[in-house]
C-alpha cells in the first residue's frame, strides 16, 4: 500500500544546494529503512514527493497547492477533495514554514519541520497542526543570554536576520539579556536582499566598543555578513552564534576563520545513526558523477563507478557527513509520521496493519501528539505541548586543528529537561578564543567597581555604563559592582579602603598616655606640697604666725586642698558608672569645703579688726564653734545639691560617636545639666563672696594681713573657672576632661600658694619675723 507522504524543500540556491540535497537523501534513507522494517508498518509501504521551492515563498505556495490538490499540477484543478499527502516535512526556514503552516492549517495537514525554530510557531491556536523535531528559539535565546552572562560580558552587540526567525529570536534574547543584567550597545537587523542595510550593520560593528556580537542570523544572512566583515578586515570580535549557522561547513573558507575563529554557539546535537553516513556518501557520489556501483554482470543503464572520477568537481562540497545534526531531525520526523500511521492503522507483528482504515491528516495530527518512541541510536522522540522537541543543544567552539583544518569543538551542553542547576554545563578550559588566545575576552561598558566603591549610572546611558564612586566615611562595599554602600554599625567605622568595617578607636584620658601621666604628676605633686605645708604648720603650731592665722581653719583648709588635688584622679581612666558619679560630686563637695574654710578665715580677719575697736564684742558671735558650724553649713548645702542630682538624674558613662565619627569617645554624660551647673554655680557664689570680703579687708593695719593673700587666691580661682567654662564646652573628646582637671589643679595650686606660701617662707627663711610684735606691727623699722 502506497502512501504519498512527504513534501520536502531544498530552500536555498547554489550556496546550500548540497546541504538541502543531503536532507532529501536523509528522507529517502529513512523511508527505505521503514519500508524494510518488519516491526514498523510491516505490510505498508510509504512513499514521498520532493519539491524545490527555489528559495521563493511563492514557489512554496505552489508546491503546497500541488500536494493538497492531488497528483496533477494544473491551473484547472481546484483545491478540494482528499489531500494527496498525510504529512509534510519542511521547511528549513521559519518564515517559509509559517506560510506553509498557515496554508495547510485549515486542511489540518501536519507539518513537521526539522529546523524552523521561531518561537512564534509554538502557538497551538495559530498553528494547531505544526510539529518540529527541533526546539523552539525560546530556550536558545534564553541560553544565549545565560552564556553571555556566564563569561561576564555585560556589553554586547546584537545582529539578527530581518525575518520571523531573527526578529522573534532576538526579541526573546533582548528580554532575557535585560533580566541577566546584560546591556546591548546596538541591535541591528538586515535581510539577505538588502545590501545597503548590510553595509550599515558592518559600519555599526566597526565603530562599536562591544567586543562580543550575538548573531541571531539565518545561514544566508550570516554568510553575507561574513563576506563583508572579511572584506572590511573587521576581526577580533567574539561571535556568539545560533544553531542556524554555528556548525555550517559552508561558512568555513580560507578567510572566514580570521572573523569567526573562536566563535561560540548552540548547535543541534549530533546523532550517530548507523548506515546513514555511508548511504549519503554513496548516493551523493553516484548522483554527482552519474554512475552506479557495479552489482553484478548485468549491464546497467548508467556507467559503472570506476573510482577514478575527478574529485575536483567536489571542491565546493564542504558539508561533513559526520555532522548529522539537521539530518537526524529529518530522520526523526519521518519516523514520527511512521509511528503515528502505525498507531492509526492498528498495526501488530502478527496481523500487520489494517489497510481498510481510511487515514486522514487530522488523525495523523492527533496521533503525532501521542507518539513516544526511541530511534535506533537510543534517543527518545516525542513532542511537547507546543509540538516541539526537547531543548537539547551542544555548545560548540570554532577551533583550528594542528593540521590547519577548522572544526567545531564541543565544549559543553544545554539540556532544558534537567533541573535548573544542571541545565547548562561548560568546559571553559577547552575553549579557544578569537586570535587563538586562551585568555577570556573582556566586553564591558565600564570596568568593574572594586570593593570600597559603588556604581553611579552615567546619564543617558544603559545601566552597564557607570562611574565608580568611593564610599563615604563610615560606609563600605565588600563586593564587586555594588549598587550602593552599607553603613557600618555604630561602634564600627570603615577602613581606609572602604571595604570592611573595623572597630572604632576608643578614646578616653588614660593613665598610660603622656597627658594623663603629666596630670597625675602635678596632682601628686600638689598633694605632696599640701602635706608638706601641713607638716610644717604642725611642727610650728605654737608659733605666733600659725596661731594668728586660725590654725584650726588652716588645717581644715589644707585637708580640703588635699582632697581637691586627689579628686582630679577620678577624672582619669575609663569612665564607669561609679567613677562618673564620684568625680563630679567629689569635686563639688571638696571645693565647697575648701572655699568655706577660706571664707571662714576671711570673716575671722574682718571680725578680728572689729574686735580691736573700743566697746566691740563681735568675736563672741564668730568664735571657733561658729566657724565650724559655718563651714559645715556651707558644705552641707552642696551635699544636698549633689544628693538631689544623683537621685534625680545622675551622671553616667556615655559612648559619644557624634563628635568624631572615627572614634568612640568614652565620657561621662552630665545626666542633669541643671545639677552640674548648680554645683558649679554654688562654688562660684561662695568664691565671689569670699573674694568681695577679702577685698574689703585687704588694707587692714597688720604687718601680715591674711586678707591680701586670700584676695589674690580668689582672684586666681575666679579667673580660672571663668575661663574654664568656654574651654570646657569647646574642647573635644578627652581634652574636655583634661581642661576640667587643669582647672581643678590650677585653682588648687592658686589657693595653696597664695595663702600658704608667704607663711611658709617666714617660718622657714625668716623665723625672726615670726613674733607677736612683728605681726601686730609694733616693731619699728631701723
Amino acid at each position: 500500500m502506497l502512501f504519498p507522504l512527504l513534501g520536502l524543500d531544498p530552500v536555498w540556491k547554489a550556496l546550500l544546494i548540497n546541504r538541502e540535497f543531503r536532507f532529501a537523501q536523509t528522507m529517502i534513507f529513512a523511508v527505505k529503512e521503514i519500508n524494510k522494517s518488519k516491526f514498523l508498518l510491516p505490510n505498508v509501504t510509504i512513499g514521498y514527493r520532493i519539491y524545490d521551492n527555489c528559495g521563493s515563498t511563492l514557489s512554496s505556495m505552489r508546491a503546497v497547492m500541488a500536494l493538497l490538490n492531488g497528483d496533477e499540477w494544473t491551473l484547472e484543478k481546484s483545491c478540494s477533495g482528499q489531500s494527496a499527502v498525510s504529512a509534510i516535512i519542511g521547511e528549513s526556514e521559519s518564515s517559509s514554514t509559517i506560510v506553509l503552516s498557515r496554508t495547510t492549517g485549515p486542511f489540518k495537514i501536519p507539518v513537521i519541520s526539522h529546523s524552523a525554530t521561531c518561537e512564534c510557531l509554538s502557538s497551538r491556536k495559530e498553528y494547531p497542526s505544526f510539529f518540529r523535531t527541533i526546539a523552539s528559539d525560546l530556550h536558545q535565546s534564553r541560553a544565549l543570554a545565560q552564556l553571555v552572562k556566564h563569561f561576564g560580558w555585560t556589553w554586547v552587540g546584537a545582529v539578527n536576520s530581518d525575518s520571523d526567525y531573527g526578529n522573534n529570536g532576538m526579541a526573546i534574547f533582548l528580554a532575557a539579556a535585560q533580566e541577566e543584567g546584560v546591556c546591548v550597545e546596538y541591535s541591528e537587523k538586515f535581510h539577505r536582499a538588502e545590501p545597503q542595510k548590510l553595509l550599515k550593520v558592518v559600519e555599526v560593528i566597526r565603530k562599536s566598543t562591544a567586543r562580543v556580537i550575538v548573531g541571531f542570523l539565518a545561514h544566508v544572512e550570516m554568510n553575507n555578513l561574513l563576506e563583508q566583515l572579511s572584506l572590511h578586515n573587521i576581526t577580533g570580535r567574539q561571535f556568539i552564534g545560533v544553531e542556524a549557522w554555528i556548525t555550517a561547513d559552508s561558512l568555513v573558507t580560507p578567510t572566514s576563520f580570521r572573523v569567526l575563529g573562536g566563535s561560540l554557539g548552540f548547535a543541534v546535537q549530533k546523532a550517530n545513526i548507523s548506515g546513514m553516513d555511508g548511504f549519503l556518501t554513496k548516493d551523493f557520489w553516484e548522483t554527482e558523477f552519474q554512475c552506479e556501483e557495479a552489482i553484478d554482470d548485468t549491464m546497467a543503464k548508467t556507467a559503472t563507478c570506476t573510482g577514478s572520477q575527478d574529485l575536483i568537481k567536489l571542491k565546493d562540497y564542504n558539508d561533513d557527513v559526520a555532522e548529522l545534526r539537521y539530518s537526524a531531525n529529518i530522520y526523526k520526523a519521518i519516523y514520527a509520521v511512521a509511528h503515528s500511521l502505525h498507531n492509526i492503522l492498528k498495526c501488530s507483528d502478527n496481523q500487520g496493519c489494517d489497510k481498510t482504515v481510511k487515514v486522514t491528516p487530522e488523525q495523523v495530527v492527533e496521533s503525532l501528539k501521542q507518539v513516544n518512541f526511541t530511534i535506533k541510536n537510543g534517543e527518545q522522540v516525542w513532542f511537547d505541548g507546543s509540538g516541539a522537541a526537547t531543548a537539547k543543544y551542544e555548545v560548540v567552539n570554532w577551533q583550528r586543528g594542528s593540521d590547519g583544518s577548522i572544526h567545531f569543538e564541543p565544549v559543553g551542553y544545554y539540556d532544558a529537561s534537567l533541573p535548573p542547576g544542571q541545565m547548562f554545563v561548560l568546559r571553559t578550559e577547552a575553549i579557544m578564543w578569537p586570535g587563538g588566545s586562551k585568555e577570556l575576552p573582556v566586553s564591558v561598558c565600564s570596568d568593574s567597581c572594586h570593593p570600597g566603591t559603588f556604581k553611579v549610572l552615567q546619564k543617558g546611558k544603559p545601566v552597564c555604563c557607570y562611574d565608580c564612586i568611593p564610599c563615604t566615611d563610615g560606609e563600605i562595599s565588600n563586593s564587586t559592582d555594588s549598587n550602593d554602600c552599607e553603613k557600618c554599625p555604630e561602634e564600627y567605622w570603615s577602613n581606609q579602603n572602604r571595604d570592611a568595617c573595623v572597630l572604632k578607636t576608643v578614646e578616653f584620658l588614660s593613665y598610660t598616655e603622656v597627658m594623663g601621666q603629666v596630670l597625675v604628676f602635678f596632682t601628686l605633686f600638689g598633694v605632696f606640697l599640701t602635706i608638706t605645708v601641713g607638716i610644717l604648720f604642725l611642727i610650728h603650731k605654737d608659733t605666733p604666725l600659725v596661731k594668728a592665722n586660725n590654725s584650726e581653719l588652716s588645717f581644715l583648709l589644707l585637708f580640703s586642698l588635699t582632697l581637691c588635688f586627689l579628686c582630679s584622679l577620678t577624672f582619669i581612666g575609663r569612665p564607669s558608672e561609679w567613677s562618673c558619679m564620684l568625680r563630679h560630686t567629689a569635686f563639688g563637695i571638696t571645693f565647697v569645703l575648701c572655699i568655706s574654710c577660706t571664707l571662714g578665715k576671711t570673716i575671722v580677719v574682718l571680725m578680728a579688726f572689729r574686735a580691736t575697736l573700743p566697746g566691740s564684742n563681735v568675736m563672741k558671735w564668730f568664735g571657733p564653734a561658729q566657724q565650724r558650724v559655718s563651714v559645715l553649713a556651707f558644705t552641707l548645702i552642696q551635699i544636698i545639691i549633689c544628693i538631689l542630682w544623683l537621685t534625680i538624674n545622675p551622671p553616667f558613662p556615655l559612648k559619644n560617636t557624634k563628635y568624631d565619627k572615627e572614634k568612640i569617645i568614652l565620657e561621662c554624660a552630665l545626666g542633669s545639666a541643671v545639677g552640674f551647673w548648680a554645683v558649679l554655680g554654688y562654688i562660684g557664689l561662695l568664691a565671689l563672696l569670699c573674694f568681695v570680703l577679702a577685698f574689703l579687708a585687704r588694707k587692714l593695719p597688720d604687718n601680715f594681713n591674711e586678707a591680701k593673700c586670700i584676695t589674690f587666691s580668689m582672684l586666681i580661682f575666679c579667673a580660672v573657672w571663668i575661663t574654664f567654662i568656654p574651654a570646657y564646652v569647646s574642647s573635644p573628646g578627652k581634652f574636655t576632661v583634661a581642661v576640667e582637671i587643669f582647672a581643678i589643679l590650677a585653682s588648687s595650686y592658686g589657693l595653696l600658694l597664695c595663702i600658704f606660701a608667704p607663711k611658709c617662707f617666714i617660718i622657714v627663711f625668716k623665723p625672726e619675723l615670726n613674733t607677736r610684735k612683728h605681726l601686730m606691727g609694733k616693731i619699728q623699722s631701723e
